[in-house]
């Protein structure tokens, strides 16, 4: 039985990356402007109007909330509700984009003429241009899928995949066209760790003050355990007169030293630390503290001016209270 049900769900697979691959083959000048038509929107002050029904809805949904994420203003109308007043929402300066695999449903197909009364240009993403949608649009996006994942070849499978890959391969498209960076995208998801990550500069979750601890390189080591001690830090940042980073020495280098020398306590820093050890400016973007961590396998970072004079230490510890990691 175990291998009947595996083998019935990957033929789901197979047949739904074909339908992957299908769709993939026919992007050509109309997925071409369709990107086009939807910038000229935006930057007329229109926005983009998705609309569709039943699963078609559900992934036109979900793109609008895409395209919104980074930037390029979208909006989702019910065809339905839109006959009962929410074509209000709609501006002769706006794209109306419809979504209809067989382009002849009619509860989508009665919002259309009223809707094209307002001015708007419509794009339709369809199976075929073939359809009553089509012949209503001024651009028709083709889909076209072979089959559905359904052993009926009913149920909207292939199709709404093809469709949500369809819809980011748009939506990353427009972010790119019209610019979007990682501080933009910061902006629109203040409340998430991605946005904290890429808004939130490394100067504002580093310790500061008497909060790490800096050492010369003639201290010794007992002496710097207390320091890194009285600041509740696992490192010692070793430092010349003038603050350059010389080096770093964390409570694992101590206690790798003593299994080696007991008498490590009385040895300078300048002798016991790692030298030229990893550090990140303090004008990075948080999410640069993440990289290094993950790269380098380390607790400790430490933070530096542009000319490399110490600012401040990172401890991995206060990265989960910063919703950071």
């Amino acid at each position: 039985m175990s291998e009947r049900i595996l083998e019935r769900a990957h033929r789901v697979f197979e047949i739904e990356l074909e339908a992957l691959q299908a769709v993939d083959r026919q992007l050509g000048a109309e997925f071409v402007s369709l990107v086009e038509r939807s910038k000229a929107a935006l930057t007329r002050g229109g926005k983009l109007v998705l609309t569709g029904v039943g699963k078609s809805g559900y992934i036109g949904k979900k793109i609008a909330a895409t395209l919104s994420s980074i930037g390029s203003t979208a909006v989702f109308m019910h065809p339905v509700e839109a006959l009962h007043g929410d074509l209000g929402i709609m501006r002769k300066d706006d794209l109306l984009v419809a979504i209809s695999y067989s382009g002849e449903t009619d509860e989508l197909l009665r919002m259309i003429p009223p809707a094209k009364r307002l001015g708007v240009e419509l794009v339709s993403i369809c199976g075929s241009a073939d359809c009553r949608l089509g012949r209503l649009s001024d651009l028709v996006v083709p889909m076209k899928v072979e089959r559905e994942a359904c052993p009926f070849n009913l149920a909207p499978t292939s199709t709404t995949t093809a469709l949500l890959a369809l819809g980011d391969a748009w939506a990353m498209v427009m972010l790119q066209e019209r610019g979007f960076t990682k501080e933009d995208y910061g902006r629109f998801h203040p409340g998430g760790a991605i946005g904290r990550m890429v808004t939130m500069q490394v100067k504002d979750i580093m310790r500061a003050g008497d909060r790490f601890a800096l050492v010369a390189p003639d201290t010794l080591v007992r002496e710097a355990l207390c320091r890194m001690g009285h600041a509740r830090c696992g490192a010692a940042i070793v430092v010349d007169a003038e603050n350059h980073l010389l080096g770093i020495f964390t409570d694992g280098d101590f206690r790798r030293a003593a299994e080696k020398d007991i008498n490590v306590l009385t040895r300078p820093m300048a002798e016991v630390m790692t030298v030229d050890p990893v550090a990140v400016e303090c004008e990075a973007l948080a999410v640069e503290v993440v990289r290094v961590v993950e790269k380098y396998k380390i607790s400790d970072v430490i933070v530096v001016d542009k000319d490399r004079k110490v600012a401040g230490l990172i401890d991995v510890q206060d990265l989960p209270g910063l919703k950071l990691m």
